[in-house]
């Protein structure tokens, strides 16, 4: 079981001054929940080397468990200073693809051709394909072989309009992940805000917000097996 996780490489809050990056816990949840499994993990990102991370998202509030064992495991976090560059990746390599959220990804995967690239590779070699939080995101341009959305009548969450607005960043963001799926004819449902909610669609697996990142990368792994 071999399986890609793709990290953002923006660091740049819209024009706030402030930094954002991957989310810790969407990282570091599925990531053990992919090595418990036996999984052999590659870690990429379009730029390679260390991904930034959302400083909000290293507060004490947004601690877990899996977030204390990666700030134990240096090996963990040799992978991560270490990224491989994302246009080095190919679907024939891997069995699934992974992406955790914060809110880089809204700016640099979701506009990314190789990204895109990469999930319809995916998709069309018939292997699962996994997003968190603002990952749903990414998904914006991918396309069918028919060139429809790939998110068009398949079910799907992502990040709310609601726990945007929870975080004050409805305005900064370059769109909602919410607004964009149901644009693109996603059949969008979302549980309460901040509560674990994990959708799976054949082989398209979605979680809502950080909270639900574990149970999407267990349910990627039990998909696999």
């Amino acid at each position: 079981m071999k399986i890609v996780m793709v990290l953002t490489s923006h660091s740049e809050l819209g024009n706030t001054g402030k930094k954002t990056g991957f989310w810790l816990e969407e990282f570091a949840a599925p990531y053990y929940v992919f090595k418990d499994a036996g999984a052999e993990v590659v870690l990429a990102s379009p730029a390679g080397g260390q991904p930034p991370l959302d400083p909000k998202s290293d507060l004490p509030d947004f601690q877990t468990e899996l977030t204390h064992r990666f700030k134990a495991d240096p090996a963990a976090q040799q992978a991560l200073a270490n990224t491989v560059k994302l246009d080095s990746i190919r679907a024939a390599d891997f069995d699934a693809l992974f992406y955790p959220g914060g809110h880089g990804p809204l700016w640099d995967l979701a506009e990314s051709g190789t990204s895109i690239a990469l999930i319809e590779a995916f998709e069309r070699a018939g292997k699962p394909v996994s997003f968190v939080c603002h990952a749903p995101g990414v998904l914006r341009h991918v396309k069918t072989p028919s060139g429809d959305p790939l998110v068009k009548g398949r079910k799907v969450t992502g990040f709310t309009n609601g726990e945007e607005a929870d975080v004050e960043l409805t305005n900064v963001v370059p769109f909602l992940v919410e607004d964009e799926l149901i644009a693109l004819g996603a059949k969008y449902a979302k549980g309460p805000n901040w509560a674990p909610f994990v959708i799976e669609d054949g082989k398209l697996i979605t979680g809502q917000n950080p909270a639900s990142s574990e149970a999407v990368a267990k349910a990627l792994v039990t998909l696999l097996s």
